[in-house]
């Protein structure tokens, strides 16, 4: 994954629902580009952070052995803009998780004031070929990185682990201790 739009997770609870906060900075590049006398950040980028954040959450449940997509945007609605110095909470909470895929609803806030919400479906794509676009070592860095296994909690309550089959394709360094 190239961008990341959710800059850290503050709750994630295995195959339920997670949280993530974007700080918006006048210093990212796409702000200069957007009305660039009225910066905001594209809705599009919003949906990417949420759909980051419910991704890794259904990722997460079946220890990264489906690759998973965003396949569909049902249904999404913006209330008001989001401009640098904002920070945007995201919120997905896991409708359902099927062999072919999931569903999640999704909603992000500025502080107490709704900003978005809708539905976000995934798609699990098991073809072999896809196979270097989805390496599953690389959505684990993206969890680490982003604090999911300091905040998360597996489904009976424990402290959220890395798979252990994943951990063998870190370098050293990454998720230690964990």
């Amino acid at each position: 994954m190239r961008w990341y739009w959710i800059d850290r997770f503050v709750e994630f609870e295995s195959g339920r629902q997670a949280k993530a906060i974007k700080c918006i900075s006048l210093a990212e590049d796409h702000l200069h580009d957007h009305f660039s006398y009225y910066p905001m950040i594209p809705h599009s980028l919003v949906i990417e952070g949420l759909a980051q954040t419910a991704g890794l959450l259904v990722g997460e449940f079946n220890h990264f052995r489906e690759k998973v997509v965003l396949a569909k945007v049902p249904k999404i609605a913006f209330y008001c803009e989001a401009t640098p110095g904002d920070v945007l909470t995201y919120c997905a909470k896991i409708e359902y998780i099927k062999d072919v895929g999931a569903m999640a609803a999704v909603s992000s806030h500025k502080g107490d004031v709704p900003h978005a919400e809708g539905e976000l479906v995934f798609a699990h794509l098991n073809e072999p070929r896809l196979g270097s676009l989805f390496d599953p070592a690389t959505f684990l860095r993206m969890m680490c990185l982003l604090g999911a296994y300091d905040v998360g909690r597996a489904a009976d309550g424990s402290k959220l682990q890395p798979p252990p089959h994943l951990l063998r394709a870190l370098y050293a360094g990454n998720c230690e201790g964990n």
